[in-house]
């Protein structure tokens, strides 16, 4: 069985943030998706739409046998387990799990986008990734990801808390 490397992004802006977050590792496991790496917790900005509830976001390397396309039904069902619900974009939610990276495939379709095609101008994504992955390559721009982040021109707040 061959085994794909994937980023993910998990974030949460409403209720037990913390908890949704460990909630949704622990999800992810229970998939046999294999978790290989995590980086610390960020209190992060909200982006893209006004809100009073900042983010907790945190980024998990996995390896997993799923294809992409399966991968994210996989992550969708686990956020609707979790309570998500998706009625306006952006809106305020207790879980979200993206795929920002699988291997170095590029994926364009109705349902997903591989890369992420917003990652490389999200301080809160390239952060947490750089902490475990800063060499990876962006597949469609040829650069890793510690050098996105130096290129990256948002300036939203991204920090550790201390109570994480």
């Amino acid at each position: 069985m061959v085994l794909a490397k994937a980023i993910l992004l998990l974030g949460s802006n409403l209720g037990d943030r913390n908890g949704f977050l460990q909630s949704a590792i622990s999800e992810i496991q229970s998939n046999k998706l294999l978790l290989r790496s995590k980086s610390s917790i960020y209190e992060t900005a909200p982006w893209g739409k006004e809100s009073k509830n900042g983010y907790l976001n945190q980024a998990v390397i996995i390896e997993t046998s799923l294809q992409p396309h399966v991968l994210l039904e996989v992550l969708q069902k686990i956020e609707i387990d979790l309570g998500r619900t998706r009625n306006i974009r952006w809106e305020d939610r207790v879980i979200d799990i993206d795929i920002l990276l699988y291997e170095s495939e590029i994926i364009h379709s109705p349902t997903l986008t591989i890369p992420h095609p917003e990652m490389q101008n999200r301080r809160f994504a390239l952060i947490p990734i750089c902490e475990i992955a800063n060499d990876w390559v962006h597949p469609v721009f040829q650069n890793t990801m510690i050098e996105l982040l130096m290129k990256c021109s948002d300036k939203g707040a991204v920090s550790k808390p201390d109570r994480f």
